[in-house]
């Protein structure tokens, strides 16, 4: 694992609107030290894309939080993101790290394989994502990354009870989502626990 304190990583539901959901990520981004923001979408507009990304990722950013999109890179170029995230480690990664690296971030996921991950890894993605995994297999899979690569490693915790274990196992970030958006208590108190529960963990 990387010498680094293991972070949050907040990715938002499929957004088709930003209005309704701001107010949610305000709470969430003003609970912890959440390192990066993925924005997630609805439907494929690029327009109606750029414009959630525009509206929500500036009070993101002026709190030193990276914004990524789940779209094209010319999204996160025209709508002033930090970089984009892509599923796989096929074309669509090397053409997103071709226009975009060095200066913007470029992460994969929907990493199903170790040859996968492997593969992002060598196309010198920024980061790769563990998540559609039952739990035991994701603990496995961070575990092997972290103790043969230096790529830093996010890993999808479904709920806040897997925290503690997906950074003792070796996970650089841990990307809360519904966890956070669906709990009853609100997304404030959710972070503020995934932030205790990081550093618990990582002490």
């Amino acid at each position: 694992m990387n010498d680094i304190s293991p972070r949050l990583y907040l990715a938002t539901p499929p957004l088709a609107d930003a209005a309704a959901f701001a107010p949610a990520l305000n709470e969430a981004l003003a609970a912890g030290d959440v390192a990066s923001l993925l924005i997630r979408f609805a439907d494929a507009d690029e327009r109606g894309q750029e414009a959630i990304v525009r509206a929500l990722a500036p009070a993101a950013q002026d709190k030193g939080v990276a914004v990524l999109v789940a779209a094209a890179p010319n999204v996160a170029l025209r709508a002033g993101a930090d970089g984009v995230h892509v599923a796989g480690s096929g074309e669509a990664l090397a053409e997103a790290i071709k226009k975009l690296s060095p200066r913007y971030i470029v992460g994969a996921g929907d990493i199903e394989t170790r040859d996968d991950a492997m593969r992002a890894g060598e196309l010198s993605a920024d980061y790769v994502m563990f998540s559609d995994l039952d739990r035991e297999a994701l603990i496995e899979r961070v575990a092997w990354w972290a103790e043969l690569f230096n790529t830093p490693c996010v890993a999808r915790a479904e709920s806040l009870d897997d925290v503690a274990s997906l950074v003792q196992a070796g996970a650089d970030f841990v990307r809360l989502d519904d966890a956070v958006w669906s709990d009853a208590r609100g997304p404030a108190a959710a972070v503020a626990e995934a932030q205790a529960r990081l550093k618990g963990a990582g002490a």
